[in-house]
């Protein structure tokens, strides 16, 4: 497959290669500085470019865009093959200021190599009026590979070797993966022996990412679609030598957001909010039934429920005055469901969230390159334009409206659906043409309006380039296999959306495929590189219709996972379960709340396994605020039993213990 074609001219471009500190240590502002910039430590000789970076030296042969590394030990590391395709013959190579400089004269590409603050930085750029792609880098082609580290939900670290992540059953190879809407964080990453690699792709939009199996190891390759209609026309990757650790990436990737002013706050969230503390401690969950009623909510409070977030679904039912003041009573965080990505018919339309005044639909509707409405949800109505109620909303305040109408009765939170998700859209309706790139920024810009308004403000399974505007999210928690789809497909296992007052979508109990089961709650593969990341600045829970009671056979581990990252159990609750279950929720919420009041506005710090079979895991947040071991296998160690979770908050003379089978009530 051709994966490099001629386009005609290539702006400037940034690559970077970096080291970072042991486990999940940040290199300092002073640190940083010490690192040369691009202008110093850069020498081309022949087809080679050196650059000095934290750690060793990087060298890029321009003929074929190989990437390798030599640290200050000594140490030889491939950090990408050379192209899927090679790029063409390249020119001279010129230093300056910005580093390294270098085009392809017959395709018209240029492409500029920088180190910058102890990381390489390749910029390709490509501004031809047809459209081209690019497969690289091609990675985990070192023989020293031992593990890909994969941003899917919270994380996975996956030895490159296992038999089951080669095999269909996984169902991880041989398929693109979307970097702006299928990973939560713009990485992935390689355990090299005792050393590892980091790679960030700023330029997301446009990049896919595929795992392939050869000979039995997976390796992974970034392809980017250059674009002018789509705006994509510059591609950057950056490199990062790490110490092997399995979240090295996302301390790489954290670095790099504070380092562009781009990594969000809880704390300061709280100082412009202060109903945002309200999240910390708090379990989450949607309410149906009488769960909805005032008589509901003291229910749960009467149980010793101190924090929650209660959402409901916008149907002919919300939660009244009421029941929300009920709710704010019991210091709860409560608000409804909303969607301004969907539009129908309002004379048809089979959700209030769809149904829209004037001609909001179809005027509005995001349109494919033919000029047909792109269908929405389940391919009902269509999607809609993000451009379009931008340029309409300063007028007509269809959204400030909407928002005005869902919070009459007093809701203090907005949980706001696919917003901060993707998928993002290039409309090329004539009205209301716009990119993705500018259909992220427009979701921006109308989400900041709602924490503007006060609202505690969440999404579903936000990308890390929401974290900046979003308090809450419900999904980058979990790690889906798209075996998942196919479950919950049918509705005799899953359940469906009736009966109207406990869809057994939410209520009814379901067994995972063993394949699903595996890929998505096997701890052994689990690794926290979105807490790594982003924890101390929003915070995380799973899936929306994945309620802890969903999965009987995942509750353990799931409770463990919770407690070890320091990230509520997400609910969903009527009158019955609420009876039946209560004492459960009431239970684990009680040992979670202080651990996450004394640590929920604090950064992950360390993670690591300490057992070879990765079944006993450790996390600390902040400087030792915190620390959490979670044993999910059946044997103790050093006294900590199986499927139990000892957490010490600093200045506790003992550790605090959970065994959440203990308070199982489907065990």
């Amino acid at each position: 497959m051709r994966t490099f074609t001629s386009c005609r001219t290539v702006r400037a471009a940034a690559v970077a290669l970096a080291v970072t500190l042991p486990c999940v240590t940040l290199a300092t502002d002073a640190q940083a500085a010490q690192w040369p910039s691009a202008a110093s430590g850069v020498r081309a000789h022949g087809h080679l470019v050196d650059l000095a970076v934290r750690g060793g030296t990087a060298i890029l042969d321009t003929t074929s865009l190989r990437v390798t590394a030599r640290t200050d030990q000594g140490a030889a590391v491939e950090l990408s093959a050379a192209a899927a395709e090679a790029p063409g013959t390249p020119g001279p190579v010129t230093v300056s200021g910005d580093g390294a400089r270098w085009t392809y004269p017959g395709t018209g590409l240029t492409v500029t190599a920088r180190s910058d603050q102890g990381r390489l930085v390749v910029t390709a750029t490509c501004s031809g009026s047809g459209d081209r792609t690019l497969a690289w880098p091609v990675t985990g082609t070192d023989a020293k590979a031992s593990a890909l580290q994969l941003p899917r939900g919270e994380g996975l670290s996956i030895p490159v070797a296992d038999p089951f992540w080669n095999s269909s059953d996984a169902r991880l190879t041989d398929s693109d993966i979307a970097m702006d809407s299928g990973l939560s964080m713009p990485l992935w990453g390689y355990t090299l022996g005792a050393r590892g690699v980091s790679y960030l792709v700023p330029t997301d939009i446009g990049t896919s990412l595929r795992t392939t199996s050869d000979h039995g190891r997976l390796r992974a390759t970034a392809t980017h679609r250059f674009s002018r209609a789509e705006g994509t026309t510059d591609y950057t990757v950056t490199f990062a030598l790490t110490d092997g650790s399995p979240v090295a990436p996302a301390v790489d990737y954290r670095a790099w957001l504070q380092q562009h002013g781009q990594l969000g706050s809880l704390r300061r969230k709280i100082d412009a909010n202060p109903a945002t503390k309200k999240l910390l401690g708090a379990f989450h969950a949607y309410l149906w039934g009488d769960a909805r009623t005032a008589d509901g909510v003291r229910e749960l409070r009467g149980l010793g429920v101190d924090r929650m977030w209660l959402g409901y679904d916008a149907d002919d039912k919300p939660m009244d005055a009421a029941a929300v003041t009920a709710a704010k009573q019991a210091g709860y965080l409560v608000g409804p469901y909303d969607s301004f990505a969907n539009g129908q018919d309002p004379r048809t339309s089979d959700a209030p969230t769809s149904a829209w005044p004037d001609k909001v639909y179809p005027d509005f509707c995001v349109q494919d390159a033919d000029g047909k409405p792109v269908p929405g949800f389940h391919d009902r109505g269509c999607y809609l334009s993000s451009e379009a109620f931008e340029k309409a909303e300063p007028s007509r305040h269809y959204l400030a409206d909407r928002t005005r109408e869902m919070t009459a009765n007093g809701a203090d939170s907005y949980f706001l659906d696919v917003d901060a998700a993707g998928e993002l859209f290039d409309d090329h309706a004539a009205a209301h043409p716009m990119d993705k790139a500018r259909d992220r920024a427009n979701r921006l810009a109308r989400m900041k309006r709602l924490t503007d308004a006060e609202l505690v403000l969440g999404s579903e399974s936000a990308g890390s380039w929401s974290n900046q505007v979003l308090a809450f999210d419900h999904g980058s928690g979990t790690p889906v296999a798209d075996g998942l789809w196919d479950a919950q497909k049918d509705k005799a296992k899953w359940g469906g959306y009736a009966p109207a007052g406990a869809p057994g979508i939410f209520f009814k109990p379901a067994e995972l495929p063993a394949p699903v089961a595996k890929a998505m709650y096997d701890p052994t593969y689990r690794v926290p590189l979105f807490e790594t990341a982003l924890h101390d600045s929003l915070v995380n829970t799973e899936r929306w219709e994945l309620s802890y009671d969903k999965l009987p056979q995942q509750k353990t581990a799931r409770a463990l996972l919770a407690m070890l990252y320091n990230t509520p159990l997400n609910f969903v609750l009527d009158g019955a379960s609420l009876k039946q279950r209560g004492g459960e929720l009431a239970a684990l919420q009680k040992y979670f709340a202080p651990l996450h009041e004394a640590a929920g506005t604090q950064p992950m710090t360390d993670f690591r396994t300490l057992t070879a079979d990765r079944n006993v895991q450790r996390t600390v947040f902040g400087d030792g605020t915190l620390t959490v071991t979670a044993n999910f296998g059946t044997s103790a160690y050093e006294g900590l039993p199986g499927g139990c979770v000892d957490a010490k908050v600093k200045g506790d003379k003992a550790p605090r213990r959970l065994c959440p089978g203990e308070v199982n009530v489907n065990r």
